[in-house]
């Protein structure tokens, strides 16, 4: 085990895709989504340390050991029998509740690092079953760039080519509950909803415009219902000039445009900062949690 301190890079993701079936009986619902990790990422340093310890830049509201940072470095040690002797800092770019993946890139941060510390084969099977045991993005983060997700969106279907492209991140000043959010879905009228080859296609083709003409999200019409600032925040993006087109990403609340160039998400995050809300100009990226010894 090495003694060095490792520098992880966790990104942002947003949902290109999201199509959403009916609850099952074990309350969770299956989906289709096509994720595409974004450069605006967390930062999560691991350290070898005498006791496993935790702290985070910002107040997230509950106890260290119910992060799921923390909780990941726990499930690794419990999978592959080690003390998860490490010291892990998080330093928070990514809005929590946001549906732009932070916490579960956290996590992912700290199981690829000890994959590294401990020697350990990040293609082991085992180590995306402690990604799976801890959310459904959680196993995205260990792959990055694009791909197709299944299941609770926590099965990997295939890997899929990124593109390049800047983006404009607007995330209302409310969060969406997310349980609240799918209660909503399920109480609507069934809606018909497109199949994820089309994205998948438009990736493929490497295409930004096809595949801005493709986004889609099941969930946007019922987050927006329980928080409609979030279609004031949709207006305002696809109102912006160099937005070729925008959507809801996870279940909310913030919205990703995808822009025709630098200037155009820089100038669109300017204007939404001025309204009051949080807003950045980033790039598409082809990367999951990249481990940098210190």
């Amino acid at each position: 085990m090495t003694s060095e301190a490792l520098h992880i890079t966790a990104p942002a993701k947003v949902n290109l895709f999201l199509s959403v079936g009916t609850v099952a009986p074990d309350g969770y619902h299956p989906v289709e989504t096509v994720l595409h990790a974004l450069e605006l990422a967390d930062t999560v340093t691991v350290t070898p340390s005498s006791r496993l310890g935790f702290s985070c830049s910002h107040d997230l509201g509950l106890p260290d050991e119910l992060n799921l940072a923390h909780r990941a470095a726990v499930a690794m040690g419990v999978r592959f029998g080690r003390e998860p002797h490490v010291s892990i800092e998080v330093e928070k770019r990514i809005p929590a509740g946001s549906g732009l993946g932070g916490a579960s890139a956290d996590a992912a941060a700290v199981i690829a690092g000890l994959v590294t510390l401990w020697g350990l084969d990040p293609r082991d099977p085992a180590v995306a079953e402690v990604a799976r045991s801890l959310g459904a993005d959680v196993p995205f983060f260990l792959v990055g760039g694009a791909a197709r997700f299944t299941g609770r969106g926590d099965v990997l279907a295939r890997t899929l080519p990124a593109i390049h492209a800047p983006v404009v991140l607007v995330r209302p000043a409310e969060p969406v509950p997310t349980g609240e959010a799918y209660a909503a879905f399920d109480r609507a009228a069934p809606a018909p909803q497109p199949l994820p080859h089309t994205m998948e296609a438009a990736l493929r083709g490497g295409s930004v415009a096809e595949v801005a003409g493709r986004l889609f999200n099941a969930m946007t019409p019922s987050s927006s219902a329980l928080v409609p600032a979030i279609g004031a925040v949709l207006d305002l993006v696809r109102g912006c000039e160099g937005v070729v087109a925008a959507e809801m990403s996870g279940s909310g609340s913030a919205v990703f445009g995808i822009c025709d160039g630098h200037d155009g998400a820089r100038e669109c995050a300017a204007r939404a900062c001025d309204a009051g809300l949080w807003a950045v100009a980033t790039r598409f990226s082809p990367h999951g949690c990249v481990v940098r010894r210190v």
